[in-house]
C-alpha cells in the first residue's frame, strides 16, 4: 500500500506491507525507500513493514530549509501516527540512523528495538561541520557532478566493479533529490546532537551493523559505542563499506530478520 501523508502542509510518502509486528525501514542521505524494497519484500512474510521517504527524499517534499533529525523524527512520528503503529523496530542507514536516534530520544516508548546500520551517536566534529559546508558549496554550483563521485565512494573499493548496476541504480535515486532537499539533509545533519546518552540510557536492544571498510562511518568511530547499550548485537562485516544492504545483503538481511524475530518472539518455521 502507497500512501501520502500531510506533514506541515506537504505530503511524507510512505509504503506498507505485509501484516504482523511492525519494523519501520529508514534511508540515509540522498536515497528513499527503494533502497529497502527487497528487504521489505522479504520481511513482509512475517512483519508490518513500513518504509517512509524521509523529507526532501524520494516523493516526499520539503518542510523547510534545514531537515534536522529531530524534525525528521518528528515527519516519522507523525506517519506512524496516521498508520496507527504504537509500537516497532525502527531500522536506520546512515542518516536514517540519526533519526532513529533521534526517535529513539523523544518516543521511547513507541519502540521496541532499534539498529543502527552503517550509523553512530556521536555529532559532527568540527572537521566534518567544515566539510559538510564545502559539500553545500559543491553541491550549489554542480549536485548532479557531486553526486556522480559520491556514490561510488561509499562501497569498499573491492566491491565497485562487482555492484556497477546497483551504483548506477542509486545514482538516479540521488540524482532525483531535489538540490533543496539535498542541503536541506547536510544542515540538519551538522546540527545535530550528540545521543550517545541514548545508547547509554535506553533500555532497548540495539544492533549495530558495521563494515570494517567503511569510508564514512569507520569502525573505529562506532566500536565503542557498543558498549554503551544495555544489550547490544554486533554485526561486523569484513570487504564491506557504507552499503551492506547491498555489498553484504544476505548477512545484513539475516541479522536485521533474527533481530527482529527475537525482540518479537517469532519463531522461525
Amino acid at each position: 500500500m502507497k500512501n501520502f501523508i500531510d506533514f506541515k502542509g506537504e505530503k511524507l510518502y510512505c509504503q506498507v506491507s505485509g501484516k504482523g509486528p511492525a519494523i519501520v525501514l529508514l534511508h540515509g542521505f540522498l536515497e528513499s525507500g527503494e533502497i529497502w524494497k527487497n528487504f521489505a519484500r522479504r520481511l513482509s512474510d512475517s512483519f508490518r513493514v513500513i518504509t517512509i521517504d524521509l523529507p526532501g527524499h524520494g516523493l516526499s517534499k520539503n518542510t523547510g530549509k534545514v531537515h534536522s533529525m529531530d524534525e525528521m523524527a518528528e515527519a516519522v512520528r507523525h506517519v506512524l501516527k496516521s498508520l496507527g503503529v504504537t509500537a516497532c523496530i525502527m531500522v536506520g542507514h546512515s542518516m536514517g540512523g540519526y533519526v532513529t536516534l533521534a526517535f529513539a530520544e523523544k518516543h521511547p516508548r513507541l519502540l521496541k528495538g532499534f539498529a543502527l546500520f552503517h550509523s553512530q551517536a556521536a555529532a559532527d566534529s568540527p572537521e566534518t561541520r567544515i566539510n559538510r559546508d564545502r559539500t553545500i558549496a559543491l553541491i550549489e554550483k554542480d549536485h548532479h557532478g557531486f553526486i556522480k563521485n559520491f556514490i561510488p565512494d561509499l562501497f569498499d573499493p573491492s566491491n565497485v566493479k562487482q555492484f556497477g548496476k546497483e551504483i548506477e541504480n542509486l545514482k538516479d535515486l540521488a540524482q532525483a533529490t531535489p538540490k533543496e532537499g539535498i542541503i536541506a539533509a547536510l544542515e540538519g545533519m551538522k546540527i545535530r546532537p550528540d545521543r550517545q546518552h541514548v545508547l547509554l540510557n535506553s533500555k532497548l536492544p540495539v544492533l549495530f551493523i558495521i563494515g570494517k571498510n567503511d569510508s564514512r562511518i569507520p569502525m573505529e568511530v562506532i566500536i565503542p559505542q557498543t558498549l554503551l547499550p544495555w544489550h547490544s548485537e554486533i554485526l561486523l562485516l569484513d570487504h564491506v563499506g557504507h552499503m551492506g544492504f547491498i555489498e553484504a545483503s544476505s548477512k545484513t538481511f539475516a541479522a536485521l530478520r533474527g533481530f527482529a524475530e527475537r525482540i518479537f518472539n517469532i519463531r522461525n518455521s
